[in-house]
């Protein structure tokens, strides 16, 4: 069985007996069913990870830090998806999906099509649920990096947000396969519409942005498969998929 994962946003030390907050404690002692003695590693996304004995004591867990593995296990791609605000369970299965196949980070849009609006007092709770299931992603599938999940006010806005690497637009209508682009690539920004795809304006605000169109095939990809495929996609034509 491997070892249980858990993330801990506080430093760690080798020799230290830290206390798991509440949340951490409770997946391993009721979801994992571990028991005194259990070996865990302990991450908190700033590099490496820790190897440590648990101690329960009766509602509460700690774990003694025994030992420091530099280990990491990120793409050599630095690839950000800017995607379009979609209904509540397909976006939690992207972004989940995305840091899995090796995402830098997620930059989430308004987009005129998109079905749902999410503002204010709402958008923090979104993201805050969503920086939770990055860091469950991350200990289920071995990363010791967090990768960041930021939200814009408009389409620009997460442009800019999402750096300066090449940009992507995914379009179905595009001229260009994307694994032309992704051949010469070794960081770009994704963009994906919602449900119901970019609009004309938010196409033209991309391209006057440097993008460049690509597509993924000849079918037309719903908006939780586009981004998730054209990650898997740059990951086999020049990044950890070739190991």
């Amino acid at each position: 069985m491997p070892t249980p994962r858990c993330f801990v946003d506080f430093d760690l030390a080798v020799g230290r007996e830290v206390a798991l907050p509440d949340d951490v404690a409770h997946h391993a002692t009721r979801a994992l069913r571990l028991d005194t003695g259990a070996l865990i590693a302990l991450f908190n996304g700033r590099g490496g990870e820790f190897r440590a004995a648990l101690r329960i004591d009766n509602r509460h867990a700690f774990a003694t830090v025994q030992s420091f593995d530099p280990i990491e296990r990120e793409s050599p791609l630095d690839l950000t998806l800017i995607q379009a605000w979609i209904s509540t369970d397909k976006l939690d299965w992207v972004v989940e999906k995305a840091v899995e196949l090796g995402v830098s980070r997620i930059v989430l849009t308004p987009s005129a099509r998109s079905v749902v609006r999410v503002e204010g007092e709402r958008r923090t709770r979104r993201l805050s649920h969503l920086r939770l299931l990055i860091q469950s992603a991350c200990a289920q599938c071995g990363r010791n990096r967090v990768p960041p999940i930021e939200a814009a006010d408009t389409l620009p806005a997460a442009l800019s947000l999402a750096g300066d690497a090449p940009l992507l637009a995914l379009l179905p209508t595009a001229p260009h396969a994307l694994v032309q682009e992704a051949a010469a690539l070794r960081a770009a920004r994704l963009l994906v519409g919602p449900e119901g795809g970019l609009s004309d304006d938010e196409i033209a605000m991309a391209f006057a942005a440097g993008a460049a169109a690509a597509r993924l095939g000849g079918r037309v990809l719903r908006t939780e498969t586009a981004g998730l495929a054209a990650l898997a996609a740059f990951q086999a034509v020049g990044g950890d998929y070739r190991d």
